[in-house]
């Protein structure tokens, strides 16, 4: 069984308890992590407060460059990480490579440079205006992205000088041990970053109401990240919640279909549906709407369901038994409501793994269950409007705010609708992803931003001095 990381060390838990880790593909227990309790938390709070004096007094630059050797490491490592998310988590391999190890590699990377080069003074008339790290730092990260989820928080804490206490998800915490291991390797002082696995209930909740943690940085449900924000508020201190998400795919009227239609198809089924910002909802002029479900069956074909390490799979198995029942039941929920299943199902599409076909409803109306709430799953629901008016509408019409999409003949006419979007990102006529901007929600979808420099600006306090 594996061991907590603190102060430098690995231990093991005050439990003396284990949490089995799972193959969704296979269903067969691959490890087994320490179920962390209270006093494991204590431990690694007092570690961090410990070495908060030094690390945020350690030079920007010699921070950076800790971060950069760290950076490198996960980059020679990478093919052997994006093995392990795969095997723990589900994703096919060479989007757990790309986009699971890689991109967090970048990520770590900019935040190397961004530690010397970001800067942490202004002059405000007789003031002088001066960032300082925060403190210590609690992130708590779900399993869906394992790793990256994990250095959009820790890589920006430690570049701004604060150091932290890690609580990965229990469901697929392997790629957390994996950086704890480069982290310690490249010499990253005792104390600065610390691990502690184990449940949300337990070691969760013991990190968000610590009195010596300055700052949570939560990712998860918004159910979740509520019970977080009223844990950490008793304390006064600092959050920042990335929660959950419903996000809109705008087609207008105007727009290229086949090209709008096949994107948002990859983009809902990415990492088996399981992606916060997925374009869940696609929402398609009436005129054009018997085509678009068309093409959208036709592109879900094409979305192989298999062994995360079969080459041919693009859909690997969602990341256990429970959220795999889940995503069933939104399933049924869809077809009881009334909406049209016009691919996919609820069949078990391979003997053994937590499998669930790329399902896509038709017929679909604003607030039936399945257009409102987060499925979490390879679930698409296309949803018919009349006038632009009513297609922002619906696309406002959750109570998330995450991410979404527009597509029209024009950049100019697509960035005027996607400005009317209540939404933390818009990918305007299938602009990519940019991990070097903002990231995060409005409404329920969560409070601050991760990447990039306002990813870094979280993790400051603001001094005034008067001169």
């Amino acid at each position: 069984m594996r061991q907590l990381y603190i102060g430098g060390s690995w231990a093991a838990s005050a439990s003396g308890e284990a949490i089995d880790v799972v193959n969704p593909a296979t269903e067969e227990i691959i490890d087994r992590v320490p179920a962390g309790a209270p006093a494991d938390v204590q431990a690694a709070v007092a570690a961090a407060r410990r070495a908060f004096p030094g690390w945020s007094a350690t030079p920007p630059a010699e921070r950076g460059k800790l971060l950069a050797a760290a950076a490198e490491l996960l980059k020679q490592r990478a093919d052997e990480v994006a093995r392990t998310i795969a095997t723990d988590m589900g994703s096919p391999l060479g989007f757990a490579l790309k986009v699971q190890t890689l991109m967090p590699a970048g990520v770590l990377a900019s935040y190397a440079q961004l530690a010397d080069s970001h800067p942490l003074e202004t002059r405000v008339g007789n003031s002088l205006v001066v960032k300082e790290p925060v403190g210590v730092v609690a992130a708590i990260t779900p399993w869906n992205y394992p790793l990256h989820q994990i250095v959009a928080k820790v890589a920006p804490a430690l570049a701004a000088g604060c150091t932290v206490v890690l609580k990965p998800s229990e469901v697929a915490p392997l790629a957390a041990y994996a950086l704890a291991e480069i982290f310690h390797e490249v010499g990253l002082p005792a104390g600065v970053f610390n691990l502690v696995s184990g449940r949300g209930p337990v070691v969760g909740e013991a990190m968000a109401g610590h009195p010596d943690v300055d700052l949570v940085s939560f990712t998860g449900s918004t159910v979740a990240g509520r019970r977080v924000a009223a844990l950490a508020s008793d304390g006064v201190k600092r959050v920042a919640l990335e929660l959950g998400g419903k996000s809109a795919n705008v087609i207008l009227p105007d727009a290229d279909l086949g090209a709008a239609v096949k994107v948002g198809v990859a983009n809902c089924f990415i990492n088996a549906g399981q992606t916060c910002s997925a374009l869940t909802r696609m929402i398609v002029h009436r005129d054009r709407y018997d085509e678009a479900v068309r093409l959208a069956v036709e592109a879900t074909a094409k979305y192989t369901v298999g062994d995360p390490f079969d080459e041919t799979t693009r859909v690997g198995p969602l990341v256990s038994a429970a959220q795999r029942d889940r995503v069933v039941r939104y399933i049924n929920r869809g077809q009881e409501e009334g909406a049209r299943l016009v691919a996919g199902g609820t069949d078990r599409p391979l003997p053994r793994g937590y499998y669930v076909e790329p399902t896509v409803f038709a017929g679909v109306e604003p607030g039936m269950v399945i257009e409102q709430e987060e499925i979490f799953g390879p679930v698409l629901s296309i949803i018919p409007y009349t006038t632009e008016d009513q297609a922002v509408e619906i696309a406002n019409g959750t109570p998330y705010g995450l991410a979404g999409a527009v597509w029209a003949a024009t950049e100019e006419r697509a960035v005027a609708v996607a400005r009317r979007l209540r939404t933390g990102q818009v990918a305007v006529n299938g602009g990519n992803f940019n991990p070097m901007a903002p990231f995060g929600g409005y409404k329920r979808s969560g409070i601050g931003r991760e990447l990039g420099e306002y990813g870094l600006e979280e993790f400051f306090e603001i001094k005034a001095l008067q001169l």
